[in-house]
């Protein structure tokens, strides 16, 4: 970091990028696909939902399973595994879920295998995106944080949700 930026820091408590520093802190909700765990900053989840009936929506792209009425809303349900090119889940063992967040004004249900904790992590603990991670995954990361043993990535929902042709 450049001696501006430093000073800009102590000045400020955020560094260049915007993200605040010493010693603040975010909330994510996890959800897992296919073993990997992913977060989505908790602001922008609007509700949790098991397993819901979906309609297909003809001529809609693959990623897209179809929509779903919620409390008299429309929303389109994307298939985050689908969309992530992952092998599809297992019908039989996998009872999926669905994360609904609001972006441009619309709700998306997007379609997980799994819903985890709700972590509360230190910004300073938080790492740019990987050049050696997926290029599907890197193109929806705001970034990453090293837990025990494991990665987790930051779902970026505006880019995830920019890259869908809805």
């Amino acid at each position: 970091m450049s001696e501006q930026a430093q000073m800009h820091v102590q000045q400020n408590g955020h560094d260049p990028r915007g993200m605040t520093m010493h010693g603040q802190s975010r909330d994510f909700l996890t959800i897992i696909i296919a073993e990997q765990r992913f977060g989505i900053p908790i602001l922008q989840v609007q509700d949790v939902l098991s397993q819901q009936r979906v309609t297909r929506v003809p001529l809609a792209p693959p990623e897209v399973a179809g929509s779903l009425n919620l409390r008299g809303r429309i929303v389109t349900a994307i298939d985050v595994r689908r969309r992530l090119g992952m092998e599809p889940r297992n019908r039989d063992s996998t009872r999926e879920m669905s994360v609904v967040v609001e972006y441009d004004n619309e709700l998306y249900s997007l379609i997980i295998d799994k819903v985890g904790d709700v972590l509360t992590l230190q910004d300073d603990n938080f790492e740019n995106t990987p050049g050696a991670l997926d290029p599907a995954w890197r193109d929806i990361s705001s970034g990453v944080y090293r837990l025990d043993g494991e990665l987790l990535i930051i779902l970026d929902v505006p880019k995830f949700l920019n890259t869908v042709h809805v």
